[in-house]
């Protein structure tokens, strides 16, 4: 035999099997374990690609669309649309300021940042941010943070960003009132009200009937408690996590104006602003796996609202979700697969 021997045990007279050394020195035992490794690799990057699959679709069934406004950004302004560019990369830099605002913990800055990148690929494959949520939960966790910090800092994020963006809102709507008619955004608002509020009221229902779920929600926000204020004992993190909440949405609406401005859109840069702001709030009531459709469709009634024509609507979301979303896809979803691959998520 080449591979193995049968012998016989002297005590008991039972045969065993006496397996050589392997190839190369490895032992046998580990072979299949990296076997099945390698088999599981392709299904994971497959899984990162899938966004990119989703809105190449999205793209088909739109192309008449996709057409017109193509034919619109060719002749915009290229130096705008730089702007537009510039800005949406700088949009990271404060998500991940602000992640790194919500925690005690210093964070690896470079893969921190690598990661705000990566999230928004993973984004396109659960609605309401929850694949951002969840590629930064595992960063945060694979880098030693333990998961009700983890998961309290996600927590403190999103309550940020949420009152970030509401400020800036607010600020705009102070600045310049009725620029934009949010009736036109939800025509339907007493139905959005109540559905909302009946969401709201089972939630908390389940949470004060069911003991062990109160005892869960109890634990979880005495530790996002004692989280916030160990953070806010901190100017850095303050200043971080409260600028980049209301940096990130000025960013993005600046990116928006932009794209409005390089196609000759003559609409005040404060309307444009608060037609995203308004957009986006409307859209996160459709929670679709990265906002694909609803993003699109509120913020063409928002910019109509401010006075933009249809067609030059089409063709500023055309081109903002361009940049903001569809370019960026490829390489943040090539980015997820290497943080996964290298086990920084």
């Amino acid at each position: 035999m080449t591979e193995s021997a049968v012998t016989e045990s002297p005590a008991a007279g039972v045969p065993t099997v006496a397996t050589a050394p392997a190839a190369a020195g490895v032992p046998a035992v580990i072979r299949p374990a990296r076997a099945r490794s390698a088999r599981r690799l392709p299904v994971r990057t497959l899984l990162c690609l899938l966004p990119v699959v989703a809105v190449a679709v999205w793209a088909v069934r739109h192309r008449a669309v996709v057409a017109d406004g193509m034919d619109r950004l060719l002749a915009a302004d290229p130096a705008l649309l730089l702007v537009a560019v510039a800005v949406t990369a700088l949009s990271w830099v404060a998500a991940a300021c602000t992640r790194q605002g919500a925690l005690v913990r210093r964070l690896p800055a470079g893969r921190l940042l690598a990661t705000q990148f990566a999230a928004g690929a993973a984004n396109h494959l659960l609605p309401s941010g929850l694949g951002a949520g969840a590629v930064n939960l595992r960063f945060m966790t694979v880098c030693g943070v333990p998961l009700a910090q983890a998961s309290s800092a996600l927590a403190l994020y999103l309550v940020a960003g949420a009152v970030g963006r509401l400020a800036l809102t607010l600020v705009l709507l102070a600045t310049v009132p009725g620029a934009l008619p949010l009736d036109r955004l939800l025509p339907d608002g007493v139905g959005v009200a109540t559905a909302g509020l009946v969401a709201v009221g089972v939630v908390v229902t389940l949470v004060l009937v069911v003991g062990a779920l109160r005892r869960v929600v109890r634990r979880f926000l005495v530790t996002v408690a004692h989280e916030a204020r160990a953070v806010h004992r901190r100017p850095a993190r303050v200043l971080a996590l409260w600028g980049g909440a209301v940096l990130f949405p000025a960013l993005q609406a600046a990116g928006l104006v932009a794209v409005a401005l390089s196609l000759g859109v003559r609409v005040p840069v404060a309307h444009l602003a608060l037609a995203y702001l308004a957009a986006t709030a409307a859209a996160a009531l459709v929670p679709t796996p990265g906002g694909i459709g609803s993003v699109e469709a509120a913020l063409t009634i928002a910019l109509v609202g401010t006075g933009v024509t249809a067609a030059s609507a089409t063709a500023v979301v055309l081109g903002y979700r361009l940049i903001t979303i569809w370019l960026p896809l490829l390489p943040g979803a090539l980015t997820l697969a290497v943080l996964v691959r290298c086990k920084v998520l």
